[in-house]
């Protein structure tokens, strides 16, 4: 496979994305890709993340691999991972970009319909994604064409995954996660409300004042996420669904798509609809937009929380089981030493 590689996007303590373009002569590869790459010697998490793109390759709400390879660049050996080229950047970048930070509830509506179709799909093949939230989220050129990215974090289903790792980011954590360790697909649904919420006011789903308390209120409490007074009765209806303690009685992604908050929503007209600033596309390895289209997030090191005095991560994997859901808690959310893997998070490289 012979391509070339671009400018950096962004990276992370294990791992690297750049801009890539095909080499001469390869007409199979597309005219513009990201690229992630880690050296080879510890390249296992990719590879597995390669699998399972792999397996899930039909679904056009998945970003697409379009395979891998080894190279040898300033004396080191790299594993890289050939990744579809999402131009149109992430939706928190897209938050971001709007002065209310909110979008219509139509627009949303369309979204919501793309992502519960990528989720589907994983379902359907047996995978949690684990870490769903906006970052992980990307959007095709001018907006369009949404898809779910970075499954460095999914894994197999089980009946029963207590006692397992945990793996994700805390404030899209589910309650039966933090309370029980279990993660299976309601999981993924429950994240998904809290990108839906996010998306409609601007603001995450849960309020950061005290990190600690939260998450015993949302693993041991009855506390639910606040739905905004202005959404239609279908959209508090569709969340109603969403935000429901026992994950037996969360509806699943195939039975939230026949809902009438989005059942007949076409997320192709998004284009004509959206008030974006259309962007510039690259005509080659060396024109380079200013934005970074291609967000890969990696667990990032812990950071010291003033609100509850106590060290937490952005994400985190491998909270071990605990004889009880308050004494599981309480360990998450120590201000002792935790065994959770960390690693530097993405920086963007303008």
């Amino acid at each position: 496979m012979d391509w070339i590689r671009g400018e950096k996007l962004g990276h992370g303590s294990f791992a690297t994305v750049s801009l890539a373009a095909p080499g001469s002569g390869d007409s199979k590869l597309p005219p513009l890709m990201a690229v992630k790459s880690c050296g080879y010697s510890h390249s296992s998490s990719l590879m597995r993340e390669k699998v399972i793109l792999d397996e899930l390759k039909d679904c056009p709400e998945i970003i697409r691999c379009f395979g891998e390879s080894v190279s040898y660049e300033n004396g080191e050996k790299l594993y890289n991972m050939l990744l579809e080229y999402a131009s149109g950047g992430s939706l928190a970048d897209k938050l971001k970009n709007f002065d209310n930070r909110r979008l219509q509830e139509s627009e949303v509506r369309q979204y919501t319909k793309a992502l519960l179709k990528g989720l589907h799909h994983i379902h359907k093949f047996g995978y949690v994604h684990c870490d769903i939230k906006l970052q992980n989220i990307l959007l095709g050129v001018d907006g369009a064409a949404l898809k779910l990215a970075d499954f460095g974090l999914a894994k197999r289903a089980s009946p029963r995954d207590s006692g397992c790792e945990l793996r994700g980011t805390p404030l899209y954590m589910s309650p039966e996660i933090l309370a029980g360790g279990d993660q299976g697909p309601p999981a993924d649904i429950w994240a998904c409300g809290c990108v839906i919420l996010e998306l409609l006011s601007g603001a995450p789903a849960w309020r950061r004042s005290d990190l600690a308390g939260l998450l015993m209120r949302i693993g041991g409490g009855d506390e639910l996420p606040e739905i905004p007074d202005d959404l239609s009765e279908e959209g508090k209806d569709f969340l109603g669904k969403i935000f429901v303690k026992c994950p037996r009685e969360r509806w699943t992604a195939e039975m939230l798509l026949n809902h009438q908050f989005i059942c007949d929503q076409d997320f192709e007209a998004l284009n004509d609809k959206q008030n974006i600033t259309a962007s510039t596309s690259p005509r080659g390895p060396l024109d380079f937009p200013h934005w970074m289209s291609c967000s890969i997030t990696s667990l990032p090191s812990p950071e010291f929380s003033p609100e509850c005095g106590s060290w937490f991560s952005g994400e985190m994997r491998s909270v071990s089981g605990s004889s009880s859901p308050a004494e599981r808690l309480r360990k998450l959310v120590s201000d002792r030493c935790s065994n959770w893997p960390i690693s530097d998070d993405w920086v963007t490289v303008r």
